[in-house]
């Protein structure tokens, strides 16, 4: 079992669409959604839900009402206003709660404690190319991190089960914490990108953390043709750094035609001249990288 997680330095690269495209390609194959602050990968494989789990995320004061003596101290040391005075009771403002536990540690009566959120959600559903992990962050959550680490977790398994050949990762845009997550224990990084300043700059930055994690990478450059001279810069740093550019693709509608119809561009358009640039481009990822 292989873990290819694609990722891209910033958002709008056509990530998504590519993983889509890939997903009717390849057989045996789990798949993953780990871009869980915008998750959309969901809109071209259609999964049937067959699992659902609530995910604990950040956890916020509550007030004990029948406890609290009204003496104020957590409203006069909360930093973030998060502590609501009415005229009978101190209520907490969820969305202003840091979650930080001075006003439970201040409180003389122990009239405070924490209550985690059930804001967010993870599944297992199954598409008609195969099993999917995928998730929904609770609005307002900031423990993607985590929630893409217990996706990865659930994928691995699930592979495990079924003797999966793949787990095809759709990971999140940047290089925060729930990029690092996406990548860790990954055999191969695809980094998509598109030539632009943007685009180079941010290339540059996921590909250093990348490699920092001593993770293998291919570069995928999208939309080519819109920028020739900066797709050219790009390969020149693909080659001085010793990465491997696994195809550059065309700019075509195909693509939005597909998704405004549910589907990839293979199911759309088979005999479409993308459908086997993208091949190509796969069969070049597939060879390598921890095969």
């Amino acid at each position: 079992m292989k873990q290819i997680t694609i990722v891209s330095g910033k958002g709008g690269t056509g990530k998504t669409s590519l993983v889509g495209a890939w997903a009717s390609m390849i057989s045996n194959t789990v798949f993953t959604d780990c871009d869980v602050d915008a998750a959309n990968l969901h809109l071209l494989l259609q999964p049937e839900v067959k699992e659902k789990y609530l995910f604990p995320g950040s956890a916020t004061a509550r007030i004990d009402a029948g406890r609290c003596t009204l003496c104020g101290t957590c409203y006069e040391l909360c930093r973030f206003n998060a502590i609501l005075k009415g005229k009978a009771s101190f209520r907490v403002n969820d969305i202003r709660c840091e979650g930080c536990k001075l006003c439970m540690h201040a409180c003389p009566k122990g009239a405070i404690g924490l209550m985690p959120s059930r804001g967010s959600q993870w599944y297992v559903s199954s598409t008609r190319f195969g099993p999917m992990i995928h998730a929904r962050l609770g609005i307002g959550e900031d423990l993607s991190g985590k929630l893409v680490a217990r996706l990865r977790e659930k994928a691995r398994e699930r592979a495990k089960a079924i003797n999966a050949d793949y787990i095809l990762t759709d990971g999140p845009p940047g290089t925060g914490c729930p990029v690092i997550a996406a990548i860790n224990g990954a055999d191969l990084a695809v980094i998509v990108t598109e030539p632009s300043l943007s685009g180079m700059a941010d290339l540059k930055r996921i590909h250093q953390l990348i490699k920092h994690f001593g993770i293998p990478a291919k570069v995928v450059i999208n939309k080519w043709d819109i920028n020739p001279g900066m797709t050219r810069e790009m390969e020149s740093y693909c080659h001085n750094n010793h990465t491997e550019v696994a195809g550059i693709i065309p700019y075509t509608p195909v693509f939005m035609e597909a998704m405004n119809k549910n589907i990839t561009v293979p199911e759309y358009q088979p005999k479409h001249h993308m459908s086997q640039v993208l091949q190509d481009v796969l069969d070049r990822i597939r060879n390598g990288g921890g095969n």
